[in-house]
């Protein structure tokens, strides 16, 4: 339109003629004058193809299109299929032909092919709510991180919760749905999801599922109805679906900035309160709180929280230890080599054994890290003191001060590292308190040695034995009982000293 606007305007204003105008921008005549009658915007107008001249294949092609109409869609051909058919009988021209007139049979035949549309949806007071995961930019303690966010949406309601992990794996899940459910104060009728795979293991026809058994487990305990959408119909849940996109730009843009995942969550639970003041957007007078306010007395009490836990039996290794997610976490001494039941949820980590809970560390999920417990070791200690020096769980082992510098004083003399055990393993009867207080006593009195933290330990953890009544037989009783008299004293030392 600028070459037209500039042709027109040299020659009909600036009185130009056609020849110069095309010298001047390197155009044709002919187009120089085509373009000085066009006033109205050029629209590009498709040419119609010439109709493909299938010749006598063209009969065949219209009987084979109106027989397979009858037939359900998935044993219809497809029009490279019927290309192919005719090329079986002869047919020497171009796929595209065959094509067009395919396309343009069923166009005369069915009808224009309708816009994809959907359906409103309605739900009623506490009967669903509809579950999604997405994935965010966040900066935690100064390092920029993609996190993972668990979406959850009441659909009568609208009343949104999210929460942020780390991963998406399943223990992950069931502890996101017991914040959604102590949030939310109650349970929905039905739980909405796609076919994720820490819900779903297997898809049938329908709506038929298997779902995961811990998953079961979970909605078991709350007893609620878990419902997957059908595959590829994001529009069954799509108030999730539009929330994810929503949550992105209110929460996560610009960057959010936080020291920690907890920190992180406790903001986004309180955005979640204050973003409930919007208006509901089919009940445009009132507003999402005040819609959930009549929505949450039909939610199903929680009466327990679900212990959302992903369990795995483990072998321990020689060195008391057992590996979850590239990470190695300490046992005690005792489990080395058996067989325990490791819990993973999404903040610790529980080791069992015989039904008795024997460790716990909360849950690292960075790579390649050690979590030691040092009183883990300290049976192997006693029979390898040396281990204490260079022993990778004692290296960073933070003990209160005091224990600290007696520590240090002791490994310098000769046979210390023994020494030093023999004292942690009393304090491991008698509690590390006890310990430390006797390392101050010895640290006082300026002798710093293993025998004399050792006796203060044991003075200090020794039972109290009120003083016992002592008969005294009347052969030996006193006819005169001792007064305190300094007067006696002046007696003896003679009248010439009493002043």
């Amino acid at each position: 339109m600028d070459i037209i606007y500039e042709i027109r305007r040299r020659h009909l204003v600036q009185k130009q003629t056609i020849s110069a105008i095309a010298r001047e921008m390197g155009i044709s005549r002919p187009t120089v004058r085509r373009h000085l009658n066009t006033v109205e915007e050029p629209r590009y107008a498709r040419v119609q193809p010439v109709s493909p001249k299938l010749g006598q294949f063209e009969a065949q092609l219209t009987q084979w299109l109106e027989l397979e109409a009858k037939l359900p869609r998935p044993r219809r051909r497809s029009a490279h299929r019927l290309y192919e058919g005719l090329q079986e009988l002869g047919y020497s021209g171009a796929y595209d032909s065959v094509q067009r007139f395919v396309k343009r049979w069923k166009a005369s035949h069915h009808g224009p092919k309708l816009r994809e549309a959907f359906i409103p949806l309605e739900f009623s007071r506490g009967d669903a709510c509809q579950f999604d995961w997405s994935h965010e930019q966040v900066e935690l303690a100064g390092v920029l991180q993609t996190i993972k966010v668990a979406h959850f949406r009441l659909a009568y309601s609208r009343q949104m919760f999210v929460v942020a992990y780390p991963r998406e794996t399943q223990e992950m899940v069931l502890e996101a749905h017991n914040r959604a459910f102590a949030f939310f104060g109650g349970v929905p009728a039905r739980l909405i999801y796609d076919n994720l795979k820490t819900v779903v293991d297997a898809v049938f026809t329908g709506k038929e599922r298997k779902f995961n058994r811990r998953f079961l487990c979970l909605a078991n305990h709350y007893l609620f109805e878990p419902v997957a959408c059908t595959p590829a119909s994001g529009w069954e849940k799509g108030q999730v679906e539009n929330q994810v996109g929503n949550v992105r730009e209110w929460l996560f843009t610009p960057l959010a900035r936080f020291a920690s995942f907890a920190e992180l969550n406790d903001w986004l639970a309180q955005r979640c309160r204050e973003l409930a003041q919007r208006l509901h957007p089919t009940q445009s007078e009132r507003t999402i709180a005040a819609c959930f306010a009549d929505e949450q007395p039909l939610l199903r009490p929680v009466t327990a929280t679900f212990d959302g836990y992903v369990e795995d039996m483990m072998r321990v290794s020689s060195t008391c230890l057992v590996r979850v997610d590239r990470n190695r976490y300490s046992v005690p001494a005792s489990a080395a080599g058996q067989a325990v039941s490791v819990r993973r949820t999404a903040d610790h980590v529980h080791v069992v054994a015989d039904g008795e809970l024997i460790a716990a560390h909360p849950r690292r999920y960075g790579r390649d890290q050690l979590i030691c417990d040092p009183w883990h070791y300290l049976p192997v200690l006693e029979k390898k003191p040396g281990a204490l020096r260079n022993g990778a769980p004692f290296i960073a082992w933070e003990l209160p001060k005091p224990i600290q510098l007696v520590r240090d004083r002791i490994l310098k003399q000769p046979k210390g590292d023994r020494a030093f055990v023999e004292l942690l393993m009393l304090a491991g009867e008698a509690g590390l308190d006890a310990l430390t207080v006797a390392c101050e006593l010895a640290l006082e009195c300026g002798i710093v040695s293993a025998p004399v933290v050792m006796n203060e330990l044991r003075r200090l953890i020794a039972p109290h034995l009120p003083a016992a009544a002592i008969a005294v037989p009347d052969s030996i009783a006193l006819t005169m009982e001792p007064l305190a008299n300094c007067q006696r004293y002046d007696y003896l030392l003679g009248s010439t000293n009493v002043h």
